[in-house]
Order: C-alpha cells, then structure tokens, then sequence
C-alpha cells in the first residue's frame, strides 16, 4: 500500500509561482512512475504533467514551458514548479503514484490541493 499526500497549494496572483510537493510513502518509491492531475469545476480532470521512475518527463499542453515536475528519490518526494501561473490553472491538482508489474497496474491518488489563481 501507497500513501499520498500533497502540500504546497494556496492562493496566488496571476503571473506568481507556487511549489507543489507529493510525498508517497509505504512502498518502493524509485519504482514508481509519478503525475500530477488537476481537475477544474465543472471540466474532466487532465493531465499536469508525469516523470518515469528514470526520470522521463511528459507536460500537458497547456502547462509546457511554464510548469516543472521533478523528483527526488531520497525524500521519497515529486515536486511540481508552477510559474507564469494564469487562472485558467486553477483547480483541484492530485498527485498519483503508478507502478506496472507483470501489466497489471496499481495506481494511488492523494486527496487533492487546491490551487487558486486570482487577483
């Protein structure tokens, strides 16, 4: 078993930053690929950006070049540096942590942070 757990989030301006941070605790931290979602009133919950357990980044398009995932396999710890931070990035962002074995996929959410973007 994985626990989730996000921090980090808050209320900021437009054009401010904000530091997100997923700790995933209870298992093996390096093996697990690591996201994060956000999901927007109303709207589905998309793609943020993910990090394979190599390190191998993949963005959503709206968040290239201006959001950075990173991880930090000692602290057992994913990070997701926000800047250039517009209102259309508010929402409820998710951390998760998935792990295929043998192709059955064990996937674990934290509860969600809310991020606000506004002046």
């Amino acid at each position: 078993q994985v626990q989730v757990v996000e921090s980090g989030g808050g209320l900021v301006q437009p054009g401010g930053s904000l530091r997100l941070s997923c700790v995933a605790s209870g298992s093996i931290f390096s093996t697990y690929a690591m996201a994060w979602y956000r999901q927007a009133p109303g709207s589905e919950r998309e793609l943020v950006a993910t990090i394979s357990s190599g390190g191998f980044r993949v963005y959503g398009d709206s968040v290239k070049g201006r959001f950075t995932i990173s991880r930090d396999s000692a602290k057992n710890t994913v990070y997701l540096q926000m800047n250039s931070l517009k209102p259309e990035d508010t929402a409820v962002y998710h951390c998760n942590a998935r792990r295929v074995v043998s192709g059955m996929i064990s996937d674990y959410w934290g509860q969600g942070i809310q991020v606000t973007v506004s002046s």
